[in-house]
């Protein structure tokens, strides 16, 4: 180091992912560049250290906002941090609108919740820490930054999940909400982002082997073929959703998925971790019926011939005839998989609930040091 680099003031950021699942993911990717997003952002004169770390696998959900900062706010003082910024997956709100971040300058902490960001959370995150940390030093009045380095941005210029600031500037306390129509909609995309449902539909993968199984059982049956030509496309779209339907349901029941409200859970709280639940899960099983699909319709070309299927049908056939022969094979087919189901890995299919975190492994808290199987 020179002498130039040690006569520059050091400020010390941490930056903490509670649970350490996809908001640990963010904070990795995040940490890795921070350090000259704060150089470049907030002042080039200062020498930025950034610390990475876990929070709780399952954070506090009953004190909301004002209990993470507190929780951050220890960990800050512990681990001797100028300032310290959590992200988190936990949807929550400011008089019933989508909070998106939160400063407090007394505790000199801050909080970001990851699903009001939307999709795009890694680079809505990129922007919104530095302006954080900004807005922490200049409202502590740190003197290690020079009165030209405090001039703090506003995040809702950078942000667009931000629509608005409130709250007291004398006492350094303010909330970044969204708007209550599209933030609410924004909420529920980021809280299925943050759900990782890819995750959800490689768990369902033997699901899907099985409903393939069943589909290429049932095309060798020439009662299919003849429900397939008899039943009309509004039938159809309605065994369709019948199925899907069943097997979210199923998914739900046969693996206990379904958060109830408790002392530590509120009601509105577990409502939107079941609602991020079923559209998860709903997403995971539309995709894993297009695959089915589109599978069917492969092995239908092949396996059936067209004097075959003609003959049965007593008409000539078109290849729509092998598609609508495919979506009630499919439609039929997922419901054998509902049942099915109930043969999938336990945590793979728990990870698709919302309240739900499975233990970390192989992410590095920086507090310890050491690696970590889970708390």
């Amino acid at each position: 180091m020179t002498q130039s680099e040690q006569d520059r003031p050091e400020i010390v950021v941490g930056l903490v992912a509670t649970p350490p699942d996809h908001p640990a993911r963010v904070a990795a990717r995040l940490t890795a560049e921070l350090t000259s997003g704060l150089a470049e952002r907030v002042n080039a004169d200062v020498r930025w250290i950034v610390r990475e770390g876990w929070g709780e696998v399952a954070p506090r959900r009953d004190g909301g906002v004002e209990a993470l900062l507190d929780d951050l706010a220890q960990r800050r003082a512990d681990d001797q941090w100028d300032v310290a910024v959590c992200l988190t997956d936990l949807p929550l709100h400011a008089d019933r609108v989508p909070l998106v971040a939160q400063t407090s300058a007394r505790r000199r902490v801050a909080v970001v919740s990851l699903p009001a960001l939307g999709l795009h959370q890694l680079r809505a995150a990129r922007a919104a820490v530095p302006d954080l940390v900004s807005r922490l030093l200049t409202e502590a009045s740190d003197q290690r930054l020079p009165p030209a380095g405090r001039a703090s941005t506003e995040m809702t210029s950078r942000v667009p999940a931000v629509h608005r600031v409130v709250g007291e500037a004398d006492a350094g306390e303010r909330r970044y909400v969204a708007s209550r129509l599209t933030g609410g909609l924004r909420l529920l995309i980021g809280m299925v982002r943050a759900n990782r449902p890819g995750r959800a539909l490689l768990g369902l993968s033997k699901l899907l082997v099985g409903a393939f199984g069943t589909a290429a059982f049932a095309l060798t049956t020439d009662t299919i073929w003849q429900m397939g030509a008899a039943l009309g496309g509004l039938r159809l779209a309605v065994i369709m959703l019948l199925g899907l339907t069943a097997l979210v349901a199923w998914l739900i029941v046969a693996h206990d998925l379904w958060e109830k409200p408790s002392r530590e859970t509120p009601t509105e709280l577990a409502r939107l971790f079941n609602l991020g639940t079923i559209l998860t899960l709903t997403l995971a099983t539309v995709l894993s019926y297009v695959a089915l699909f589109v599978g069917t319709v492969l092995v239908a070309a092949l396996l059936i011939d067209t004097s075959v299927l003609e003959q049965i049908l007593q008409r000539p056939v078109h290849f729509t005839d092998y598609l609508t022969l495919a979506w009630i094979t499919s439609s039929l087919a997922t419901v054998g998989g509902a049942i099915g189901s109930g043969l999938e890995n336990e945590e793979t299919v728990r990870a698709a609930a919302y309240g739900y975190h499975p233990h970390p492994d192989g992410w590095r808290d920086e507090k310890s040091g050491q690696s970590h199987s889970g708390r």
